[in-house]
């Protein structure tokens, strides 16, 4: 079994970008800009926009936090949108999910300029990425097809099983694991909480990407011997045993799992880093041949 470390190739990468950050810098060319828009005080987006922010400074890139209270209004946030969009300043920038209730998230993803919509949800990204043409992936998907990449998992004609069909992971992973490309190549099965004897599905998978949000949902009887497993789910269960009162979980039960993979990723340290890279590759991507 082959721990797929998401953590050590996420610093690759990043260490990648730090020199053509610095090598941009000689030539003139202009640092990337990154910006992140946060609303309201979730813990869990608080926690993942300020390791963005860590990123971008360990790498060189410039980068701005707008943080603004869970009453902020929908006019307001189109209106921050509005004015990233216009500064040229900012090659790109996130809108940091979920929103508070009253805002419509659909509606201000779709207020994001194509060309700074580095998360990759904007519908002109998503349909250029199932047409193969050159776009901003989403970060999460993007990371694990990295992953695959970078360890040479191979990919090419095996059956792959996506378990669930969410915009930001299942349905692109989906996409991309099918396309004609490397990694990709894949025949792929896309299930989801309607989906009929999922059990029996999954035991077919040479490859199985988990983005659920049920902690632990996959266990060992339901993997073949050899599988692949990535599994994006991260979830806080409780535990009494613990200093802090609980542990993290992913989606997959690693103990019982693990034994029968051929490749497989931890959570803590899998997936989760290789985001966070996918979205500073993104933004290395917006910058361009831009001057300062």
């Amino acid at each position: 079994m082959i721990l797929l470390d998401g953590k050590a190739t996420s610093k690759a990468i990043k260490e990648e970008i730090a020199a053509e950050v610095t090598a941009r810098k000689e030539k003139g060319l202009k640092t990337p800009h990154l910006a992140a828009v946060l609303i309201g005080d979730d813990g869990a987006s608080q926690t993942y926009v300020s390791s963005k922010v860590k990123a971008c400074e360990k790498i060189g890139f410039t980068s701005t936090l707008i943080r603004k209270p869970a009453n902020t209004s929908e006019e307001e946030l189109l209106s921050i949108v509005d004015e990233l969009n216009k500064d040229e300043s900012i090659d790109g920038f996130i809108v940091q999910l979920p929103l508070p209730k009253h805002i419509d998230e659909q509606k201000v993803l779709l207020a994001i300029d194509p060309r700074k919509d580095v998360d990759g949800f904007h519908p002109e990204n998503v349909g250029r990425m199932a047409l193969g043409l050159p776009c901003y992936l989403p970060a999460t998907p993007y990371g694990i097809m990295q992953l695959l990449e970078r360890y040479n998992v191979p990919t090419e004609g095996k059956n792959c099983v996506v378990i669930g069909r969410s915009h930001i992971v299942g349905s692109p992973m989906s996409i991309l694991l099918s396309q004609n490309t490397n990694p990709g190549n894949c025949t792929v099965t896309l299930t989801h909480s309607r989906t009929k004897d999922l059990e029996s599905i999954v035991r077919n998978a040479d490859i199985l990407v988990v983005a659920l949000g049920k902690a632990e949902f996959v266990k060992g009887e339901m993997v073949k011997e050899g599988a692949v497993v990535i599994d994006v789910g991260i979830t806080r269960v409780p535990d009494a045993s613990t200093e802090r009162g609980y542990r993290i979980a992913g989606d997959v039960d690693f103990d019982s799992v693990s034994p029968k993979c051929s490749f497989i990723t931890p959570v803590p340290g899998g997936v989760g880093p290789m985001t966070i890279a996918s979205l500073l590759k993104n933004t290395l991507q917006a910058a361009g041949d831009k001057t300062n």
